[in-house]
């Protein structure tokens, strides 16, 4: 299974995800502005002011982040 396919199922799972790209950028995706386009593993965030496409190809992780998680 592709990152591109881990982050949408993590994503649904957990309502927001956090991803790093091969670039060393950090994003925040949210369930509510984000959509996956399979076709062309993209991955499209609608932030209100612009468009932004990932290319799913470039995700070299993803993690998700819980406030007050206890160890």
């Amino acid at each position: 299974m592709s990152d591109y396919n881990r982050v949408k199922e993590c994503l649904e799972k957990n309502g927001e995800v956090m991803i790093k790209l091969d670039t060393g950028d950090k994003i925040e995706l949210h369930k509510h502005n984000v959509k996956f386009e399979d076709s062309s593993n993209e991955i499209v965030v609608d932030s209100g002011t612009e468009t932004i496409w990932i290319d799913g190809s470039k995700i070299a992780y993803y993690w998700i982040h819980k406030e007050g998680f206890e160890k």
